[in-house]
């Protein structure tokens, strides 16, 4: 309970502790509470050297920078206190006074030369080499991030992490640069403590030997001996828990990420060749036998080294025969590895070795985070979740050609130059723009792959320029958008209701499986993508199966009715002009042999697609995207009789179209 009630409270712990040490500066400290603070000192230099001894990667100490500026504040707020009671009364506790005698001899020109050895030491040597180590790796983890977060983002598009382990490896990747720029700045506190020991002595030997002569009447041997040893006694009981605490600093900031603690990770990677053991025991052996040099010291080595050598060797033997015996070749082609090899990927997008750049973040790709742009644009858009795209080599392709599979059939294709931008001409370009030759590879418009210092002159001269990750992107949509009746499958669907089912139970309950199974609900939802509907409202669309589930189970009829529900949806996409739509209409005698059912007789067919194209130039030459208005029984049949010749005519029924929207009759279509 105490332990959990300091921990509890160690805020204020913190706080009281910082405010104490502030206030040891101006308040004068009695010899025995020095003692008892310069004592903790060294203890809490200890405790930390230990910590960073155990610690198995540097942000599982990253309270160290703060820690360290509030250690280096306490060590000379009990220099400032010392410094007082040397110079005031020639004595300032046991610590010091038996550090000075029994560390050094009583001797203050030893105390003092060892001094300044600790100093160059953790100055020179620890302080310098941890400073330096901190800035490269601060600088380091400040250039890599953008490629570190790039890969976490292509791990998350290709479904490999979820949205909170991304976030976890993005926040620690923010707290790695937080740590590593602390422990640049607080390497200066440790340096700059090595230099205040240097003057705080120089300042305590020479206002001792003022102080003793000019006030206390010493002689002046007497004088400069007495405050000597005590001032390298303070700086010695002070400037070793600095060595500690530099220590600490220099092994944390060259401390690589580990399972396990230093030790164990020195003791296992020093004895993990043996061979390098043997080598050492027979060089110190060497050297024992020569003449001249001492031959316990090295032949007593030389045997600890060599049966070190057999011990390791040994336990590796151990190992291998402790291990499970390899998996014998064959059992690749058992059926259960075979098995693995036929799921098929629903999308899935092939590359030639020439376009590998794209999807690769360290050389500057971005294709991954564009297909995760897609599947979240496809979402909003048409209301489900695409499958995860799995992009690969195919090296049998041509270096520049990629190809988009569907399930594991082609279909769609296309070729980039990774190297260059591709320029579209809408048809309104101002002038010619240097480049090769090319045609879009989703419309099929006029273009050119253009140099990228080019960029700026083909803009001007209007035309459209996209980056080459950016033109297979707009492919990948464009087939989604076409296939996505194909990509929803009845699991998709499950998922679909299992999510309406969280705010709205009591609807998927009575509709699924009391009135539709899941199979014909299916089947509703690919017949509104097919045409694309977007299906993200889906609560209207069951409500509209409900009601009419009981009247009829025809997957045609139910898709007309949810299409109905929809009115305002379909409508927000019609190619409308100030509240109008101008579109084409079907013959009466026509909606009649449609009504009925899908139109069978050839000739038929031929002379209503032949009206068609004639009536729709009257739309396109006005600008507008063709749109057919006709009755709600001749719609599904008139979209079939059509959707060959032309897949992305729009045909609504009159029944679909919002209340506010009137239609302008430009043509009809006759048979």
């Amino acid at each position: 309970m105490p332990l959990r009630a300091l921990l509890r409270n160690s805020d204020l712990v913190l706080a009281v502790a910082v405010v104490a040490t502030l206030a040891m500066m101006v308040i004068p400290l009695p010899p025995f509470l020095l003692s008892l603070l310069l004592s903790l000192n060294l203890t809490l230099a200890l405790v930390i050297l230990l910590a960073t001894i155990y610690t198995g990667e540097a942000l599982a100490f990253s309270s160290f920078p703060a820690l360290l500026l509030i250690i280096t504040l306490f060590r000379l707020a009990l220099n400032v206190s010392s410094t007082r009671l040397i110079l005031l009364h020639g004595y300032a506790g046991e610590v010091i006074q038996r550090f000075g005698e029994f560390v050094v001899g009583g001797n203050p020109v030893v105390g003092f030369i060892v001094f300044l050895i600790l100093v160059v030491i953790q100055f020179v040597v620890i302080t310098r080499g941890a400073e330096r180590v901190a800035e490269v790796a601060a600088r380091f983890t400040l250039d890599a991030m953008p490629g570190k977060q790039m890969a976490i983002d292509a791990d998350l598009n290709a479904g490999l992490i979820d949205e909170r382990e991304a976030r976890r490896r993005r926040q620690e990747i923010e707290r790695e640069a937080d740590f590593y720029g602390a422990m640049d700045g607080a390497s200066k506190f440790v340096r700059g403590d090595a230099i205040a020991g240097l003057v705080i002595i120089a300042i305590n030997i020479v206002g001792g030997f003022i102080v003793g002569v000019l006030q206390q009447g010493l002689p002046w041997a007497e004088a400069l001996r007495k405050y000597t040893l005590l001032t390298v006694g303070d700086g010695l009981v002070t400037q070793i828990p600095a060595l500690l605490i530099s220590t600490a600093a220099g092994l944390l900031v060259t401390r690589a990420a580990s399972d396990s603690h230093l030790a164990e990770d020195v003791a296992r990677q020093v004895t993990a060749h043996p061979r390098g053991l043997a080598i050492a025991a027979g060089t110190l052996a060497v050297l024992g036998v020569m003449p001249g040099l001492p031959k316990v010291p090295f032949l007593a080595l030389a045997a600890f080294f060599g049966a070190l050598a057999l011990v390791v060797r040994e336990a590796g033997r151990a190992a291998e025969r402790a291990a499970p015996p390899p998996a014998p070749p064959r059992e690749s082609h058992t059926p259960e590895s075979v098995l693995q090899l036929l799921p098929l990927d629903p999308l899935e997008i092939e590359l030639g070795y020439g376009l590998l750049s794209l999807a690769d973040p360290e050389r500057g790709g971005d294709l991954m985070d564009r297909v995760g742009l897609v599947r979240r644009q496809v979402a909003l858009e048409l209301g489900f979740v695409v499958p995860l795209v799995r992009v690969r080599d195919n090296m049998q392709l041509p270096p520049n050609k990629y190809v988009i599979k569907l399930r594991g059939a082609e279909v769609a294709r296309g070729e980039i130059v990774p190297e260059r931008l591709l320029a579209l001409n809408p048809g309104a370009a101002a002038e010619e723009v240097p480049g090769i030759e090319t045609a879009d590879p989703v419309f099929g418009l006029p273009a050119r792959w253009v140099a990228p210092e080019d960029r700026q002159r083909a803009e001007l001269a209007g035309f459209t320029v996209v980056e080459p990750s950016a033109v297979l992107a707009t492919h990948l949509t464009h087939v989604i958008r076409t296939h996505a009746h194909e990509l929803l499958g009845r699991q998709e669907v499950r998922q679909l209701l299992d999510t309406v089912r969280q705010t709205n139970a009591a609807l998927v309950e009575e509709l699924v499986p009391n009135l539709l199974g899941t199979g014909e609900v299916q089947k509703v939802l690919q017949n509104l993508l097919r045409e694309g509907v977007s299906i993200r409202d889906l609560v209207t669309i069951l409500e509209a199966l409900a009601d009419w589930a009981p009247v009829t189970r025809d997957p045609e009829r139910l898709t007309e009715a949810a299409r109905q529900a929809l009115r305002r949806h379909i409508s927000r996409d019609l190619p409308l002009q100030d509240g109008k739509l101008l579109a084409l209409t079907l013959d009466p005698a026509l909606e009649e042999k449609l009504a009925p059912g899908p139109v069978q007789d050839p000739e038929l067919v031929r002379r209503v697609l032949a009206s068609l194209e004639e009536e729709g130039r009257k739309l396109v030459a006005r600008g507008v995207e063709p749109v057919v208005v006709c009755s709600p029984p001749a719609r599904p049949h008139f979209k079939r009789l059509t959707e060959r010749a032309v897949p992305n005519l729009k045909v609504v029924s009159y029944s679909e179209l919002a209340g506010d929207v009137s239609v302008e009759v430009v043509g009809t279509v006759t048979a």
